[in-house]
């Protein structure tokens, strides 16, 4: 495991809390002496591999340029990230990616350790912290478009259980993107698989804006 791997796992131990922590604080904070620049907080896995995926593609390996992507493990604990990784914590730089139904998290959060006050999604962007519509997913199907989805689906040989998921009573009728969106979700580790798949076959100039703008700030 690289030094920026046992760095963001030491994060989440000491955001976890627990008996652990203080050995987990302190293992963060030898390399947030020198090697981390800055830590970007997203609520997922899936956001981490699309953010890392995108930036290989413009020549970049965010690990080596100091940046840490760090999955929270669901919005809700932006608070305890916060704390670990802001001003009362480490009090490196930050910036972040979450949806917009999680968006009270991570303003009231930011707001609490003193990253600003009264934020509106132009300050919240500003700080770093961009916003997709309803997830990471939707933006990437909606701007590669729902055909050339199912041509990525094809190609990593999903095809079959796709058109099942389609065939299921809660599924049949609905808009192919919110199936798309659905069956990425269906099993653990297809959010990441298609992630990385997806932004690998977008063209550049296509790229979902928060992706794009948050990628552009780090």
């Amino acid at each position: 495991m690289d030094e920026m791997r046992r760095f963001c796992r030491a994060l989440g131990a000491w955001a976890a809390g627990g008996a652990g922590a203080g050995a987990a604080a302190e293992a963060a904070r030898q390399p947030a002496d020198g090697g981390v620049r800055m830590i970007v907080l997203v609520e997922g896995s899936s956001d981490q591999v699309a953010l890392e995926a995108l930036a290989a593609r413009h020549g970049r390996d965010l690990g080596a340029q100091g940046v840490a992507v760090v999955p929270l493990g669901g919005a809700t604990n932006i608070g305890r990230f916060l704390d670990v990784c802001g001003p009362p914590g480490l009090g490196l730089p930050l910036a972040g990616l979450c949806d917009i139904g999680e968006e009270r998290h991570f303003r009231r959060h930011l707001e609490r350790v003193g990253l600003g006050s009264a934020l509106t999604r132009a300050g919240l962007e500003a700080l770093g912290f961009h916003l997709c519509v309803a997830d990471l997913e939707d933006e990437l199907i909606r701007a590669l478009g729902a055909e050339d989805v199912q041509q990525v689906i094809d190609a990593q040989g999903e095809t079959r259980p796709f058109h099942t998921f389609q065939g299921q009573p809660a599924q049949r009728g609905r808009p192919v993107e919110h199936q798309l969106r659905r069956f990425m979700g269906t099993r653990s580790g297809r959010k990441a698989l298609y992630a990385r798949a997806l932004v690998e076959q977008l063209e550049l100039e296509r790229v979902p804006r928060p992706l794009e703008r948050l990628l552009a700030h780090v």
